[in-house]
């Protein structure tokens, strides 16, 4: 049931997740009233409101490489961690992360990489308020509602390098980790 509820935001459509976010934890929901109760803050319209439904939406992205990992581990090297007398947090901590590691960095990178061209949950969430909200996929929906297909061509280059350069340093770190 878990899982497929973290496999829920990447089925629906992101404007309906925004739509859902933007509500959720807008001023007027009591989860919105809350945060703004102890931040003094709201999340809509906000870049902290971009953060956090980038997060909720493409946390499935990185939770499925990380899961996989730790399945990976396998109890054996849980059982050889504990005939050595180390807790379960020690273990978790010095054999568990380690071997790990490499599915966390595999999330983490597949979940910035979407998180870079987010859209529909970006500008339900966060508007598109200059200097406050904008991001740069809005900056290229802007440039192409301004006609200025240059501009937004340039700028879907730099966020393809952006994500191609991010996916090739974990690759490069994976292929590193297998060799030590």
């Amino acid at each position: 049931l878990l899982e497929a509820l973290l496999l829920l935001p990447l089925l629906l459509p992101p404007t309906v997740v925004g739509l859902a976010l933007l509500v959720g934890l807008g001023p007027e929901s009591p989860l919105g009233r809350a945060i703004e109760a102890l931040t003094g803050a709201r999340l809509v319209f906000s870049f902290a409101g971009i953060l956090v439904a980038s997060v909720l939406v493409n946390l499935p992205l990185a939770v499925q490489p990380a899961q996989r990992a730790f399945e990976a581990v396998g109890d054996d090297m849980r059982a050889a961690a504990a005939s050595c007398g180390l807790s379960p947090l020690a273990a978790f901590r010095r054999v568990e992360l380690p071997l790990a590691w490499p599915g966390l960095a595999t999330g983490a990178v597949l979940a910035f990489a979407h998180t870079l061209g987010e859209f529909g949950v970006v500008l339900m969430v966060g508007g598109a308020i200059p200097g406050e909200t904008a991001t740069l996929s809005l900056a290229i929906y802007d440039r192409v509602q301004a006609f200025d297909m240059a501009g937004a061509s340039r700028l879907a280059a730099l966020l393809t390098l952006t994500s191609l350069l991010a996916i090739s340093l974990l690759f490069l770190l994976g292929r590193g980790a297998r060799r030590g």
